[in-house]
């Protein structure tokens, strides 16, 4: 491994400086109660263990919500074999705040945390790639109540852990350990709700609430016409909209609402917004409402360079779905990590559609599992998975799709890549084809193809594009191009870089892009291809195949000449499916 100095840890995102501190964010968007239920724990110490010895080296105040090993986080300091972290910090509560149930909420954690509050140590947790709840009312009092965070992170392979690598580098990324979130304490009534499931049509919603069985709850929502309101004692409602106003990249319209249960109101939103397989003049298509939908896509890895796992602050989400609009995407594929809450609202406010992959797990093989398949061989390769990886996978899945129910961006999930991990992949499809029929589940994106899949999902990175429809299913490229342009003074590894396609000048990569969608893209539409996502938003690290540098500073391509080619995509697409 190269020493750090070839890497320039000071770039910083135009977001750095500005817009709205995570501090001050609800960390909980899209499911909220009143500012006065909220306590953020913002303030910790940070000390690093020696697990052989015990020998504790204090390293001050970390600046949540970063990882240790980010710039923001005032650390900088990755953790070393044998070594884990001890989070400290003091939940601060008062009489009336323990009237009802106090909740502790910690964000993602990397990897394996023990909690210990007021002198109670939890179970050991594994946070897989999303939040963990806590009922903390039976150990904590009025006052001051000291609370400890003991995360070790062995980079385990069974656990879901994505693109970290302690060997980082090419497409392997920086890995980062603790917390990555705000943690926060949430004080509710005894009765509360503890969930809410939103499933829409295009002229209803469902809403179905996990708590309160027993009270009546009313339900008040806002429509174009004005204010309405429902009352029911069942655990569901349905609720039709007359006029509906549908949800779409290009009118992004929700529906907001509070609903009251007893003591306890939560406020949220919904929009009207189906995805769906569908034969049209004998062919398969998504489609968006109802309507034939070409998906023009970007992969978004979701890293930052002063953040690692996240903005400097909650805009910086919009201002990354600003660019992409900007360049006429309307896609991103969020590729195989879990985004913070915050990502997924915007996405829902801004119009992007999310195609969301799950974290993988299991260990990697460049032979088998790129190598070999990108010149041809994609079938009859052996792979095993262990009963603890199968759980693993399987449990972090069940969390992430639940966290993300509600969410009307997220039309797509991308279960296996590329065969990272894979395993019993029609059976996983199956399972979770059942447990969420709303969204388009494609099994298996790359190769290694199973029986079952809502999509025929094709990667192409180094020959041409040539691909045709096998008829039944819909065309999906999901990735393709990852194309390099270098912008000096805006790279992470100042001595390599990574792509599939190195061209020297910005314009030199835009005239390149426009002869790629031309040439060899607009003529598979006419083939049945309904989505394509380009690899990538942004560079990350030693990879500089983005459109953006990875400080988002520079635009390396002319938008001008990518917003027509994403007209000519659409007119073409249009032509081929709807007689237009």
């Amino acid at each position: 491994m190269k020493p750090s100095y070839y890497y320039n840890k000071t770039l910083t995102t135009p977001d750095t400086d500005g817009g709205e501190d995570w501090h001050h964010a609800y960390p909980r968007p899209a499911l909220r109660r009143s500012d006065d239920t909220c306590r953020i724990l913002s303030d910790w110490n940070l000390t690093c263990v020696n697990e052989a010895d015990g020998t504790r080296t204090p390293l001050g105040a970390i600046h949540l919500p970063f990882p240790p090993e980010s710039s923001l986080s005032c650390i900088c300091k990755t953790l070393d074999a044998g070594e884990a972290w001890l989070y400290e910090t003091v939940v601060s509560l008062s009489a009336s705040d323990l009237s009802g149930r106090v909740l502790l909420h910690l964000p993602p954690i990397d990897q394996m945390c023990i909690v210990t509050l007021s002198g109670h140590t939890f179970d050991e947790q594994i946070s897989f790639p999303c939040l963990v709840t806590f009922d903390i009312t039976d150990y904590v009092t009025a006052g001051e109540n000291p609370l400890t965070v003991f995360v070790r992170d062995p980079l385990d392979p069974d656990i879901p852990y994505g693109k970290q690598s302690n060997s980082r580098g090419g497409m392997w990324y920086t890995p980062t350990s603790g917390m990555r979130g705000m943690p926060w304490v949430e004080c509710v009534p005894e009765n509360y709700i503890r969930d809410l499931r939103i499933t829409p049509t295009l002229d209803s919603v469902t809403i179905t609430v996990t708590g309160g069985e027993t009270l009546t709850k009313t339900l008040r929502y806002q429509t174009e016409a004005g204010t309405e309101s429902v009352s029911f004692r069942n655990e569901s409602v349905t609720i039709h909209i007359s006029n509906p106003h549908h949800w779409t990249p290009d009118d992004p319209h929700v529906y907001r609402f509070t609903l009251t249960c007893g003591e306890d109101t939560v406020s949220s939103y919904f929009a009207l917004r189906t995805i769906t397989t569908e034969t049209v003049n004998g062919r398969a298509v998504l489609c968006l409402n109802g309507k034939p939908h070409y998906f023009h896509g970007l992969l978004d890895q979701g890293y930052y360079p002063d953040g690692i796992d996240l903005p400097a602050t909650p805009d910086g989400y919009r201002s990354d779905i600003e660019a992409v609009k900007s360049l006429g995407f309307d896609t991103l594929r969020k590729h195989i990590r879990f985004d913070d809450p915050y990502f997924y609202y915007t996405c829902d406010h801004c119009g992007i559609c999310v195609f969301q992959d799950f974290v993988n797990n299991g260990t990697y093989s460049f032979l088998r599992d790129t190598a070999l398949p990108t010149v041809g061989l994609r079938r009859g390769i052996r792979r095993h998975a262990s009963a603890r990886q199968k759980q693993y996978f399987t449990v972090a899945a069940d969390r992430m799709t639940a966290l993300l129910y509600n969410h009307p961006s997220v039309v797509y999930y991308t279960i296996f890549n590329e065969g990272w991990g894979q395993f019993d992949a029609d059976a996983m499809y199956r399972r979770y084809r059942e447990t969420d029929p709303t969204r388009i589940w494609d099994a298996t994106s790359g190769w290694f193809f199973g029986k079952e899949s809502d999509v025929q999902s094709e990667h192409v990175y180094f020959r041409r594009l040539n691909l045709k429809s096998d008829g039944c299913r819909p065309l999906v490229l999901s990735e393709f191009g990852g194309y390099a342009c270098k912008i000096d003074g805006h790279v992470f590894n100042t001595e390599k870089s990574y792509g599939y396609k190195t061209l020297s000048t910005p314009a030199a990569l835009t005239e390149a892009l426009e002869k790629l969608y031309r040439d060899e893209v607009l003529p598979m539409i006419d083939r049945g291809l309904c989505v394509t996502i380009y690899t990538q938003i942004t560079d990350v690290e030693d990879e500089i195949n983005g459109l953006y540098t990875y400080d988002r500073q520079v635009c390396k391509v002319n938008a001008e000449v990518m917003r027509k080619i994403a007209e000519d995509l659409r007119t073409a697409f249009m032509r081929t499916w709807m007689n237009v």
